[in-house]
């Protein structure tokens, strides 16, 4: 934004006044640097080589006879310098315009190159992210490996290890033996305690034919002693009334 220029005078202060808005700055800015017909000091270029190339044509169209072909002279030559000195900073400027648009180019070619440098970095950083990756599950790996080594190491040598597996093969077959030995026995047992309990129960049955046997002689001696004994009292009865 183009600020009013402030005044003071006297002690006195004259407040900034904003005539135009940025919009129009611009505006104004870009017309007077492309007309340069303003200048921080003295009269601006371009009305100075206004007013010679005024008086050239001025003085060109006046109706004299070559008596003013000096002044002409004098006032071409003017012109011509004033135009040389007018065309001096438009060269510079073109020179700067023609460095500002180089410099904008090789910012462009720059900036071209760093974002393709970017992406490079960026694709570079993701195939570091894989490899870290890769990286860390190989040495999960080579841990997972080193554990499982120190582990088997330390188990005993395979020979000791073969020998314990022999001697408790050994140890099996002479357990199956015992177990085969001990069902042998336990079999024979049973068929031994089956003919024990066939032997009790033949002499149970014996023992009790026997009792019945013995008791039923009993009875029949009993019966037979009754039978003697009231034959004795009916003898001795006759006997009395015989007497």
């Amino acid at each position: 934004m183009l600020k009013g220029r402030k005044v003071t005078g006297r002690g006195e202060a004259v407040a900034a006044s904003y005539a135009f808005g940025p919009a129009e700055d611009d505006v104004i800015i870009k017309h007077r640097l492309l007309t340069r017909t303003t200048t921080t000091r003295g009269e601006p270029p371009l009305k100075k080589l206004q007013k010679k190339f005024t008086a050239f044509v001025s003085e060109v169209d006046k109706d004299e006879d070559d008596s003013n072909y000096t002044d002409c002279e004098k006032l071409a030559r003017a012109f011509l310098q004033e135009l040389t000195t007018f065309e001096i900073p438009l060269l510079k400027s073109k020179a700067i315009v023609d460095a500002n648009i180089r410099e904008q180019e090789n910012f462009n070619e720059l900036k071209d190159e760093t974002n393709r440098q970017i992406l490079l970095a960026q694709a570079d950083i993701e195939d570091l992210k894989k490899l870290l990756e890769e990286s860390k599950v190989e040495r999960r790996h080579k841990e997972e490996c080193e554990a499982i080594r120190k582990l088997i190491a330390q188990q005993p040598p395979r020979s000791e290890t073969q020998k314990l597996i022999t001697q408790l093969e050994k140890e099996i077959m002479a357990l199956d033996m015992e177990n085969t030995a001990g069902s042998r026995l336990l079999e024979l047992r049973k068929k031994q305690f089956a003919l024990l309990l066939h032997v009790v129960d033949e002499l149970q049955n014996t023992i009790e034919e026997e009792q019945k046997s013995l008791v039923e002689e009993m009875r029949i001696a009993t019966e037979e002693l009754k039978n003697g004994m009231e034959d004795g009292s009916g003898g001795s009865e006759a006997m009395a009334i015989d007497q």
